[in-house]
């Protein structure tokens, strides 16, 4: 059956694994996210208190 056979396939796979290993990754982590979360603000924002009497 000559679709088992591993010769060309196996060269196949190991170069698109040393693509995925090699190259990908530097392309991934040097990517910059437009809404950087680490830019947001801190501080919590004041609310008014509760000026309504219960009864």
């Amino acid at each position: 059956m000559p679709q088992l056979n591993p010769g060309p396939w196996f060269l196949i796979m190991m170069f698109t694994w040393l693509i995925f290993l090699t190259i990908l990754p530097k392309k991934v982590l040097s990517h910059k996210f437009s809404n950087d979360p680490a830019s947001e603000d801190k501080s919590m924002p004041a609310t008014p208190s509760w000026s309504w009497r219960w009864h």
